[in-house]
């Protein structure tokens, strides 16, 4: 027995009618949420940087000091990347953090829990404080420095932020791996 279609059904299987504002709103929902938070872990993350690298520059100039074990507070201007490479190429060093801020958006976009939120947004937070030094502070494109280790080359809270959140994503991106199953033998 055939069926009699309605005009409306052989309409709507042709072009499916337009999304109320309501359903669109629910597909993007959950991109706006995803980047809400990690647009907030990353203010976060600035601003504790800024106001820390402020208190090192009024309070360090020319000292060191002694906090506990082999940590020391001493304020070092770091014109070059991690680990002090690349000395004298802020400028470049500037637009390869600008770039890599937008596909670590982009991956903020795709994130697939909430723990790879945060832990992009801290990633994103402490890559935008250390361009913010690049740019704004009158240092020939130095990012300001101050925690000292000793066994360590000296960082501060983007630099910090950077290696906890890359530590937080990979241990998210390992625990969400599909399982590999053994076959019995």
């Amino acid at each position: 027995m055939q069926e009699r279609r309605t005009l409306t059904a052989l309409n709507e299987e042709i072009a499916p009618p337009a999304p109320t504002p309501g359903s669109q709103r629910q597909r993007l929902e959950p991109v706006a949420a995803r980047l809400g938070v990690a647009v907030a872990m990353a203010g976060l993350v600035v601003a504790a940087d800024q106001v820390t690298k402020q208190l090192a520059v009024d309070r360090l100039a020319g000292r060191t000091v002694h906090v506990i074990g082999p940590l020391d507070l001493t304020l070092e201007h770091n014109t070059g990347s991690a680990f002090s490479m690349f000395q004298g190429h802020a400028a470049a060093l500037a637009v390869i953090a600008a770039v890599l801020v937008a596909l670590l958006v982009w991956a903020v976009v795709r994130a697939s829990s909430p723990g790879r939120v945060v832990a992009l947004g801290a990633i994103i937070g402490g890559a935008t404080g250390n361009v913010v030094d690049r740019l704004v502070r009158g240092d020939h494109g130095a990012v300001i420095d101050f925690i000292e280790l000793h066994f360590w080359p000296t960082f501060n809270v983007a630099d910090a932020s950077i290696v906890l959140g890359c530590i937080a994503l990979a241990i998210s991106l390992f625990r969400d791996r599909p399982r590999e199953r053994t076959a019995p033998r």
